[in-house]
């Protein structure tokens, strides 16, 4: 099994989702996240002052796979989440131990 991260601008993901869904990646985790890399973050304008933001708002997506469609999964979220312009995020890929559902006990594949 595999644990993909990946981080991605917030209007991207209503596209990585239906992309994950139309093979079958049926959860995923989202959260709210703020960061920088080579953005460096952006100047805003309120009121007649400027004001540095220095972390962007981003979404950080994880999904646990079966390492059988990780690849597939990486190039979807890859494909969809592209826009070509800097700040577009990030892919991470670990390899999981075990993966245990709580409700049934299930192990391993069948608690993915």
């Amino acid at each position: 099994m595999k644990k993909i991260e990946a981080i991605i601008k917030p209007f991207k993901l209503d596209e990585v989702k239906h992309g994950l869904n139309e093979i079958g990646v049926q959860g995923m985790t989202v959260t709210e996240v703020k960061g920088f890399g080579r953005q460096k973050g952006h100047t805003e304008f309120y009121r007649g002052a400027s004001y540095d933001i220095n972390f962007v708002p981003k979404l950080k997506i994880e999904v646990v796979v079966s390492e059988e469609i990780a690849d597939k999964v990486v190039s979807i979220i890859e494909a969809t989440a592209k826009t070509g312009e800097i700040g577009d995020g990030k892919i991470f890929v670990y390899p999981i131990e075990n993966t245990i559902r709580i409700r049934t006990g299930e192990h391993g594949n069948d608690a993915v």
